[in-house]
């Protein structure tokens, strides 16, 4: 019987699984990801890419399976707004503030990857 290990470094370590695949997924794509972890007080973005002339948020989110809405749910706009945060202080701190940007999401439910592109949108 396979267990399912929630301890916090088994967590952490799918977790970074899941942003790898996410990063070679992308990446085969056309996308450079530029930063992983991006994190500033009140936020994180896991993989900042470029995406041509464009500058990529993307959040990736994994969950065992569709329970409670399964990997997007889980994306509120709580969430939004500590990734919008840290976006913004990312396009400050690298005078990138003028560039086009974008937030994607990849999901992974039960290990099946979709990625979000544009997800949603950061207030104005």
């Amino acid at each position: 019987m396979a267990t399912h290990d929630s301890t916090p470094s088994g967590t952490t370590a799918r977790g970074a699984a899941a942003e790898q695949a996410a990063a070679d997924h992308l990446a085969r794509h056309g996308l450079a990801v530029l930063a992983r972890n991006y994190r500033v007080k009140g936020g994180e973005i896991d993989l900042i890419c470029r995406d041509r002339g464009a500058l990529v948020f993307v959040e990736v989110r994994a969950r065992a399976g569709w329970a409670f809405g399964g990997a997007a749910a889980s994306i509120d706009p709580r969430k939004q707004a500590r990734l919008v945060l840290a976006a913004r202080h990312y396009l400050q701190r690298t005078r990138q503030d003028d560039m086009p940007c974008r937030f994607d999401c990849v999901l992974f439910d039960a290990g099946r990857l979709t990625w979000l592109k544009d997800a949603f949108h950061a207030p104005d």
